[in-house]
């Protein structure tokens, strides 16, 4: 998730930007980490554009800048080209900010890093980079496949969460239902019984009689419930200790670290690609790495500035897999790693996707199964003193 950091430096000066991390607390630590004391954290809006109002569609301006530039239009004229072509006001408005810096002979890297709530920090990094190069459409558009893949590997994250929670949504209803609705009218039908009843029927059955007498309270509670669950959801703390839970299981851990893995060999290789330094790369890429991972890219980073080799700085710290390894090594001697970083984070992409099916296909079933037992048992508690009545019968 993307954040919006506003801080104090040291000289005074406010200063705001955007960071990726796990939670509001994480993203308050980085700005620490930059010696920024935090005023305001904040989650920022998809594609940049934190403020109130439109969002500003950073990789479509991306992807249609890129193609100006690709049939020869220069730079400044395709800027106030998309201006004149776009409706939304503040997006207009962002462009019109470029395009006057760009008219004072400022760099577009400068114009961009004047907008840090729109343009992020490695957006700001790759244009700073081809600026050196002369390559900028290019390095836009790999900032725009890469931002494509990263926001793909969230979308298969998501997408897979859906059946389950509205599974399980749909099951707690029904339970509710039952609970609150049909049970209580069965417990008066019967109550003339009362001792003849099985244990667990007398406990079901009594339940209904509290449910009859006290179902408004029992709604009010059950939506402050509900409400409860909604606002914990959305809090950054119980997030955290929910990853933090994660971390501590050895089986969810390892794919947690993968994912993290993924993000920062794209971020990494993206970079790179762009003729940023390993070391700056690196850097610039600790804001997509968990806290946990952090402190290992630095020390691995001091590594690879003191003259160890990438692939075995990044293993020394815990920063690769055994696949990982042998092909960083591959990419560093053949002078390519940029390359070889994405394909790192492609090979370990399939596999996090085939893991995220395997997942689904298994827990949609047990969660279908456990939810089925439960309504299952509820009915059967139910209707148990008929199946005896009709047994007294024959």
């Amino acid at each position: 998730m993307r954040f919006e950091v506003k801080a104090v430096r040291d000289a005074g000066a406010i200063e705001t930007f955007e960071c990726e991390a796990m939670d509001a607390l994480e993203a308050a630590r980085q700005a620490a980490g930059r010696g920024l004391t935090v005023l305001k954290v904040r989650r920022a809006h998809l594609f940049g554009g934190s403020g109130k109002g439109a969002r500003f569609p950073l990789l479509l301006f991306s992807q249609e800048l890129a193609a100006l530039l690709d049939a020869g239009v220069p730079l400044l004229e395709a800027l106030e080209t998309l201006a004149e072509k776009e409706r939304s006001s503040s997006a207009r408005g962002v462009l019109a900010q470029l395009t006057g810096a760009l008219r004072e002979g400022r760099p577009l890297s400068a114009a961009l890093a004047q907008l840090p709530a729109v343009f992020p920090l490695l957006y700001v990094a790759t244009v700073r980079a081809s600026e050196r190069t002369g390559d900028l459409a290019p390095s836009i558009l790999r900032f725009v496949e890469y931002q494509s893949r990263l926001e793909a590997v969230k979308k298969k994250v998501v997408n897979a969460a859906i059946y389950p929670t509205l599974l399980l949504g749909v099951g707690s209803l029904v339970c509710l239902f039952l609970l609150l609705y049909v049970v209580p009218r069965f417990s008066q039908i019967y109550q003339e019984r009362g001792d003849e009843l099985p244990l667990f029927s007398r406990l079901l059955l009594a339940w209904g009689n509290f449910a009859d007498a006290n179902g408004a309270l029992i709604l009010a509670l059950a939506a402050a419930l509900a409400a409860g669950v909604v606002a914990a959801a959305r809090s950054g703390a119980l997030r955290a200790r929910l990853l933090a839970l994660l971390w501590a299981w050895p089986a969810a851990a390892e794919r947690l670290r993968t994912y993290q893995l993924v993000r920062f060999y794209r971020t990494a290789g993206m970079l790179l690609s762009g003729g940023i330094p390993v070391v700056g790369a690196f850097e610039m890429a600790a804001g997509v790495l968990d806290a946990r991972l952090q402190g290992a890219l630095a020390e691995a980073a001091r590594a690879v500035r003191q003259g160890k080799p990438i692939a075995a700085a990044l293993e020394a710290h815990g920063l690769t897999t055994p696949v990982a390894t042998r092909m960083l090594a591959v990419g560093e001697r053949s002078g390519n790693m940029g390359a070889m970083l994405e394909r790192v984070a492609l090979f370990h992409e399939e596999e996090l996707t085939r893991w995220i099916e395997w997942f689904s296909r298994l827990f949609e079933p047990l969660l279908m199964t456990a939810i089925g037992l439960v309504i299952g048992v509820i009915v059967v508690l139910m209707y148990m003193p008929i199946f005896e009545l009709a047994g007294s019968i024959r």
